[in-house]
Formats: C-alpha cells, structure tokens, sequence
C-alpha cells in the first residue's frame, strides 16, 4: 500500500516500502524537474483529466521528475484551493507516483509540487534485441 508522511504542514507523500531517502533527496531538489503542468483556473474534472493525460506523456517520454502547478487558492471563494487537496488525492491513488512534496518556495512553493514517477518499463521493452 501507500504511506503519508507529514513534515510539519508541507505536503509529502512515499510510496510504502520506498526508502525515506528517496522522499529526502526529492525536498532537496537532487532531481532536475523535467516537465510541468499548470492546473490554475481548470475545474476538478479538467484538472483531473490532464493531470492524467500529462503524466501519462511523461511517462511515455521516460520524464522522472515533474512540477504540478495546482495554485494556492488566492482567488477562489474563502481563499482555499480546491485543487491543491485533489491534486495531492489523485497523485497518492496513482500506481506510477513514487514521492512527492511540495516545491520549493521559487518554484511554487504551497501553490505546486514536485512529483516523483516510476521508470517507464514500456520504453527499456521496447528498444530492439538483437
């Protein structure tokens, strides 16, 4: 199954049976984003759909690491971001997710997170034998 793990109030989450290294390495940014995805103004089902579309392409082109842009809720009612808690749901219900944390303060900061995905096996599969 799949461990939440809270450092204060940011936002992480590992995979269960993944080192605690992994998540560590990820807050300190020894991953190079590759790619990113900017949910602002996209209603839940919007959002959800190219959330998984966008990382179903990234998966494809054997990207490791991405930013997921939900925003912080500074313009919807009460100033809470509905999409900040779904994105963080629907990224812990993945298969494909192994980590992820909220990005650092220049890049997002409480309004975005840094996402960790499995190595594709599709892509080692099919490069040809010889």
């Amino acid at each position: 199954m799949q461990d939440r793990l809270e450092g204060g109030d940011e936002p992480s989450y590992l995979r269960n049976g993944l080192a605690h290294t992994v998540l560590r390495d990820l807050r300190r940014g020894r991953w190079v984003v590759q790619d990113e995805i900017d949910l602002h103004g996209l209603n839940r089902e919007e959002a959800r759909q190219r959330l998984g579309e966008f990382l179903g392409c990234c998966l494809r082109a054997g990207r490791r690491c991405v930013r997921v842009v939900h925003g912080k809720g500074l313009r919807s009612p009460q100033k809470l971001s509905v999409l900040r808690q779904l994105v963080r749901g629907w990224l812990a219900q993945r298969n494909e997710i192994l980590a992820y944390c909220q990005a650092k303060p220049h890049d997002g900061g409480e309004g975005a997170l840094i996402v960790l995905l499995k190595s594709s096996k599709r892509q080692k599969q099919a490069q040809p034998t010889v």
